[in-house]
């Protein structure tokens, strides 16, 4: 045995090099999970996207029910509207939603109006509505890049919850064990991790959805490589989605639409009409989808189709689709919420609030236990309550501005304060964080009494729904009582 002494191995970085490497992780991690809390702060909102369309335009007319003749004038009116190769979308009113709606969209084209029950059109101009969608859908980057970020956020979810649950052995003992009024860390732990438990199967199913619907142009490119490396994507599109008519841009009357709608229904008695779509109106490649749902069913699985002189092009019932169409038909339902009327909304804004919960409390803990072992962050405690609550009082603002400043662009104002809020908590160096949530949370009750009273004051007179101002007022309401506590019996660090 030789007598060398073999020489110890050493990292080939410096500490300081390792430390550098470590706040730039926490950097990354607190970056992801800040894009995890406002997908989900986003989508918790944009489920109530009907209520706040009609919150926004207190004048927007509510048809509860809309014939036949008035929905085909409805879709002759806004074919006048429109350039050409536009789509007309006409939402006819459900159980579920009311009111209708008709769309014009394009890929350089998109127009919304609100239809009243003799078919007249409205404009509904929700520019604050339509600025909270896109920012949960694709942050207001160009689509294809925003959707597949959003897309990897649901993965980084779905990923979170598995592990979460993995390392808590005692996940089914503890389910109802919450412990309040003691140390600050545990009361944190518990609420983190039994609304993670409690809701689990709404979280899961959110960020699996979510994830499916965000990288869903990444998955068909996928099957495109993989199935048809000939055929690119469009092979793999039209699995799913018919082949358009050929060209034939020659002009054409409109169709009798309350007549196809009519044989729509009889084609169908078990299901309700619920959509109209008027593909390329006025030409003579024109077509016309009916699609309706039936009442013990999540997705609309009545289809007809005709071509522009009203003859049927094709159509589907349930009995045509396989397990898997049903299954990706049922995402978007699923994930937005927008299935089973108001109830169905107020349930998946109190579950999205608690997911919003757990992911700031997961940040909020990991922060906690820094300090519990003599590492504190004070920077980024003060910057994870810019993001916690910081994101909430922006989006209020920007509510605000939307109402007296229609014209102005709303990304823009959010991207300013977002990135102005981050930098001035990160420079405050004499408020600690909890400090500065409290700031935060406050302004937060405030801004939302203002707003509640300015739209609820604009509203009443025009006979528009109080029931978004109701729920603004009862935010407000519940977070001056949780301060109103916190002064009371303050909670032990």
């Amino acid at each position: 045995m030789s007598n060398t002494r073999k020489k110890q191995w050493r990292w080939p970085i410096s500490p300081e090099t390792v430390r550098s490497v470590l706040s730039s992780h926490s950097i990354l991690g607190l970056a992801f999970a800040a894009v995890i809390y406002l997908v989900c702060l986003t989508g918790t909102l944009a489920v109530f996207a009907p209520d706040l369309e009609r919150w926004e335009v207190p004048a927007t007319p509510v048809a509860r029910t809309l014939s036949d003749a008035a929905a085909a004038r409805a879709l002759a009116e806004g074919a006048k509207h429109i350039p050409a190769d536009t789509a007309l979308y006409l939402a006819l009113p459900t159980p579920a939603k009311e009111g209708a709606s008709l769309t014009a969209f394009s890929p350089t084209f998109e127009r919304k109006w609100a239809v009243a029950e003799d078919g007249s059109l409205s404009d509904l101009e929700a520019v604050w509505t339509e600025f909270l969608i896109h920012l949960h859908v694709n942050l207001h980057l160009p689509r294809s890049w925003g959707e597949f970020i959003v897309g990897l956020t649901g993965v980084a979810l779905l990923s979170s919850l598995v592990s979460g649950i993995l390392a808590h052995p005692r996940v089914l003992r503890d389910a109802f064990h919450l412990r309040l009024g003691g140390s600050r860390r545990l009361q944190e732990a518990d609420l983190h991790n039994r609304l993670g438990i409690w809701a689990l199967p709404f979280h899961f199913t959110l960020a699996l959805t979510g994830a499916l619907l965000g990288l869903s142009t990444i998955i068909v490119a996928v099957l495109a490589l993989l199935l048809y490396p000939e055929g690119g994507m469009k092979k793999v599109y039209e699995l799913f989605l018919d082949a358009p008519p050929p060209v034939d841009a020659r002009a054409a009357p409109m169709p009798d639409v309350a007549a196809l709608i009519a044989e729509a229904r009889a084609r169908a008695p078990e299901a309700a009409p619920q959509n109209v779509v008027v593909e390329r109106p006025g030409r003579a490649d024109m077509r016309v989808t009916v699609t309706s749902g039936r009442a013990k069913l999540l997705v609309q699985q009545d289809e007809t189709k005709f071509d522009a002189g009203g003859r049927i092009a094709g159509e589907e019932h349930p009995q045509d689709f396989v397990t898997g169409t049903r299954i990706l038909g049922g995402i978007g339902q699923l994930h937005f919420g927008w299935y089973g009327g108001l109830p169905v909304r107020i349930a998946y804004g109190l579950l999205g609030i608690a997911l919003c919960v757990v992911t700031s409390s997961g940040v909020t803990i990991w922060l906690a236990r820094r300090r519990g072992r003599g590492r504190p962050a004070p920077q980024w405690e003060r910057i994870w309550a810019a993001v916690c609550w910081g994101q909430p009082v922006i989006l209020t603002l920007t509510a605000l501005l939307s109402w007296f400043a229609p014209e102005a662009s709303l990304p823009t104002v959010w991207l300013v304060l977002t990135v102005l809020s981050i930098m001035a908590s990160a420079l405050a160096r004499t408020v600690p964080g909890p400090s500065l949530a409290r700031i935060w949370r406050r302004a937060l009750a405030a801004l939302l009494v203002v707003l509640a009273l300015i739209h609820g004051a604009a509203a009443l007179p025009k006979g528009g729904s109080l029931l978004v101002d109701g729920l603004l007022m009862a935010g407000a309401l519940a977070l001056f009582a949780g301060e109103l506590r916190t002064r009371a019996k303050p909670v032990a660090a």
